[in-house]
């Protein structure tokens, strides 16, 4: 029980960065790091009761330096795609970075991953430790001095709490999620593992893309007799090779579900599981949207334990406001206003079955 610090090492800037450990009473272990504010591990016992590793990422901070698919980080003050790397705020246009294609993906090149983030506050009886970040008006092409924090915290029901919240002085664009890639047979386990994961997404709708950049149209269809179904729980590969547009301009999932149309009560958003270890994550969340990514474009990383990461060797369940709904007028908008307060819950919690 309780909360852990030691060294992780340093910053590129050569700052001290160390690693935290959240435990709970059921010996679930959730490491995360200032370098990032970063979700290194999760340790969950299978149903062997073996400690098993459910998040990829790499053993070292020097890892995390480049990280480039984005393991385990918290992402702002955008998360996901903006199309054409601009947006207009009353009136004014704000241009950003073109880092994918021609369009902006996680606020890049200058992440909050890549950041030493402040720790704010760590609450050992409760297994939760807060970190923040302060980005000034104009970092990465944002409007506003906005000050965000991220509160991780580790229930007894095994529940990793993820408490995101934050405020500008100027009406700017946030929406902030987490990128960790989890296989629940194991880190290591390699893509067979986790395209046989059972996965059920309670989302009826989800959002098309225009095309292989991944910028939605902005129409908003129906999952019911598509591949992209997953409302009634299915294996991860079942349809993943379909002959479907949406999945060839994905190279696999990479899609924002559209859980409901906006933002809400705290609920159960989707579940994954898998029979080699009996271990289930259930993902809980406010938001509208969730972005379910297999890690198509994982390439050959290496990561924890001498492990080499390969294609869909993971899988994302990122909670968000839709991609571009800072330019998308059919969707609920990612815009904070001046003053207000950003405050939104994702909730990763794990059962294992005997």
């Amino acid at each position: 029980m309780g909360v852990t610090k030691k060294s992780f090492g340093k910053s590129p800037e050569g700052k001290d960065v160390f690693l935290y450990e959240l435990k709970n009473e059921n010996g679930v272990a959730a490491s995360v790091t200032d370098f990032g504010a970063i979700l290194v591990s999760v340790m969950v016992p299978d149903k062997n009761k073996k400690l098993t590793d459910v998040v990829l990422g790499y053993d070292t901070v020097e890892g995390y330096y480049e990280n480039k698919p984005h393991f385990g980080s918290p992402i702002g003050r955008n998360g996901n795609r903006i199309g054409g790397a601009k947006f207009i705020i009353n009136g004014k246009e704000y241009v950003l970075a073109q880092n994918d294609n021609k369009n902006n993906l996680h606020s890049g090149p200058d992440f909050y991953r890549t950041r030493v983030w402040d720790v704010e506050e760590v609450k050992e009886q409760e297994n939760s430790i807060t970190f923040r970040i302060f980005s000034p008006d104009g970092d990465q092409g944002f409007p506003g001095n906005f000050t965000g924090y991220v509160t991780y915290k580790l229930t007894d029901d095994n529940e990793l709490v993820m408490h995101y919240t934050g405020s500008a002085d100027a009406d700017t664009v946030v929406n902030m999620t987490n990128h960790s890639y989890f296989n629940l047979a194991g880190h290591n386990a390699g893509a067979e593992s986790m395209l046989n994961h059972v996965v059920q997404i309670h989302a009826p709708e989800f959002t098309p893309v225009s095309d292989s950049e991944a910028i939605p149209t902005g129409v908003i269809l129906k999952v019911e007799g598509t591949p992209m179904d997953f409302t009634s729980p299915k294996k991860i590969g079942q349809d993943v090779e379909a002959d479907y547009e949406q999945l060839i301009f994905g190279g696999g999932y990479d899609h924002n579900y559209a859980l409901c149309r906006e933002k809400g009560e705290v609920k159960e958003a989707a579940a994954a599981h898998s029979d080699e270890t009996g271990i289930t994550m259930k993902v809980f969340t406010d938001l509208p949207g969730m972005q379910f990514y297999i890690g198509n474009f994982i390439n050959n990383e290496n990561g924890k334990g001498g492990s080499v990461y390969t294609k869909r060797a993971g899988f994302c369940m990122e909670t968000q406001y839709y991609p571009n709904a800072c330019n998308e007028a059919n969707f609920q908008s990612s815009v904070l206003k001046a003053g207000e307060k950003y405050d939104t819950t994702t909730i990763y919690q794990f059962v294992t079955e005997a």
